[in-house]
């Protein structure tokens, strides 16, 4: 199951920009099944980051992993095409992946719709230790 949708990612850019992206046949219309291989390349990328966290594919989809896998997409589908990606796709590629690594570590969660319920770690370090051999009333006599 996909997390975005073609519906998403044209709720995003307009048909003849879609259609500039997408269509390698010359055929004036947006090429589905290119746009389909982006999301699935996409929701690839956010699985590797979110996988050590909990279950994938995600069901339910969280929200925000929705709205991240159309905003990589979207950059997939420049990068295919141009050498230079606009730099509003750029920024929410890098957003989108500053976000999953955050996931990754536990330091955020996918939200109310995380569908295993973690919860952010508290810190990035888990620390443990053997008791203190030097206390202050065994150094009082010293």
């Amino acid at each position: 199951m996909a997390y975005s949708t073609l519906a998403d990612v044209q709720d995003q850019l307009s048909e003849a920009e879609l259609i500039g992206l997408t269509d390698d046949a010359a055929a004036g219309t947006v090429d589905a099944d290119v746009v389909a291989r982006a999301v699935a390349d996409a929701d690839e990328e956010i699985d590797g980051y979110v996988g050590n966290r909990a279950k994938v594919p995600l069901s339910p989809v969280p929200g925000i992993v929705r709205k991240i896998s159309v905003d990589v997409a979207i950059y997939n589908l420049y990068a295919r095409r141009h050498n230079s990606i606009p730099e509003i796709r750029e920024k929410r590629y890098d957003n989108a992946v500053k976000f999953l690594g955050k996931v990754a570590m536990g330091a955020i969660t996918l939200g109310a719709d995380d569908p295993e319920g973690n919860p952010p770690s508290t810190s990035g370090i888990a620390v443990r230790s053997a008791p203190s051999v030097m206390t202050a009333p065994k150094l009082e006599n010293f």
